[in-house]
């Protein structure tokens, strides 16, 4: 069980969750593109970690993605670019709009968990993640056909 769930923020656990299944794309794509290249490469997150309150994680959650929006992606993309490697740029393309999006998700998230508040989501409405890019929205339903790689709307996956 996740400490938001623990802490009565249901909304913002399934946030957590809907996001990790997205990063998880993020992960899966890249690695498509990078399965095959022979040297060793160094990671660094450029993010704080550690276990805290729902609010904490929020916080340290805000962190990772402004990173990625503000430091990481943008040069990502620009060494795709550089080298020529399309598919590399396509799937950071892709993270790098979804990311933003979690960014602001978080912070909305916080604000209401600061004030004890969960994430006021109706019950109809659900996160909405695209299995392709990542691409993250909430509602009833989700677009007809996702806004970044254009997948139908029958891939997305709800939480």
């Amino acid at each position: 069980m996740l400490i938001s769930q623990r802490e009565g923020f249901k909304n913002v656990s399934r946030l957590f969750k809907a996001i990790a299944y997205a990063e998880q794309v993020h992960a899966s794509n890249h690695y498509r593109v990078l399965r095959d290249y022979k040297e060793d490469a160094k990671v660094y997150s450029g993010t704080p970690i550690g276990p805290g309150n729902t609010s904490k994680n929020l916080e340290l959650a805000i962190a990772g993605e402004e990173y990625e929006v503000k430091e990481m992606y943008p040069v990502f993309l620009e060494i795709a670019r550089y080298q020529g490697e399309a598919e590399a740029e396509k799937s950071f393309s892709y993270a790098y709009q979804a990311e933003q999006i979690h960014a602001s998700l978080y912070k909305q998230a916080k604000e209401y968990v600061d004030k004890g508040q969960d994430l006021p989501l109706k019950p109809e409405e659900k996160i909405w993640i695209c299995p392709v890019c990542g691409h993250t929205i909430i509602g009833a339903e989700p677009p007809e056909k996702c806004p970044v790689c254009g997948a139908p709307k029958n891939r997305y996956v709800g939480f």
